[in-house]
């Protein structure tokens, strides 16, 4: 079985004085603005980088669900923060690594074995796969 999914961009302008607009299939993003003064000027609007923070925080946080019910544990809260480091290198830019912070309520879990799961997780979630970056983890079991 494969799902697709489509997510488009319109731009208009050079790169500095460009602007940009990001859709996506389901209209959860229509027109979203994004351009130079949003990815490396921090103004209003949104940028790649983001976009795949978000992403991967929620694949992960998907795939995490999973892994522990087919632990026979449910997750009362699952919290993920992705933060996406861009570095600039000799012929442009990288993105360099991505590190999830986790925070969960997860009844009948060890740290121990949040962890463990959290990193099989990590491994295991179809974004992750698909990047070409050093991914590092924190975990934090509350309750």
């Amino acid at each position: 079985m494969t799902i697709k999914k489509t997510a488009s961009a319109h731009w208009t302008g050079g790169l500095k004085d460009g602007k940009g607009e990001i859709s996506t299939q389901s209209g959860a993003l229509k027109a979203q603005p994004y351009g130079f003064n949003t990815r490396f000027e921090d103004k209003p609007g949104t940028n790649p980088e983001e976009l795949i923070g978000a992403a991967h925080a929620g694949c992960f946080t998907m795939a995490l669900s999973m892994m522990l019910g087919q632990e026979n544990l449910t997750a009362t809260s699952l919290d993920t923060k992705a933060t996406v480091s861009l570095d600039q290198v000799p012929d442009g830019f990288k993105i360099s690594a991505i590190h999830l912070d986790l925070t969960g309520t997860v009844p009948g879990a060890t740290q121990a074995r949040f962890e463990e799961i959290a990193n099989k997780a990590k491994a295991g979630c179809p974004v992750s796969q698909l990047f070409n970056a050093d991914i590092t983890l924190t975990t934090t079991l509350k309750g």
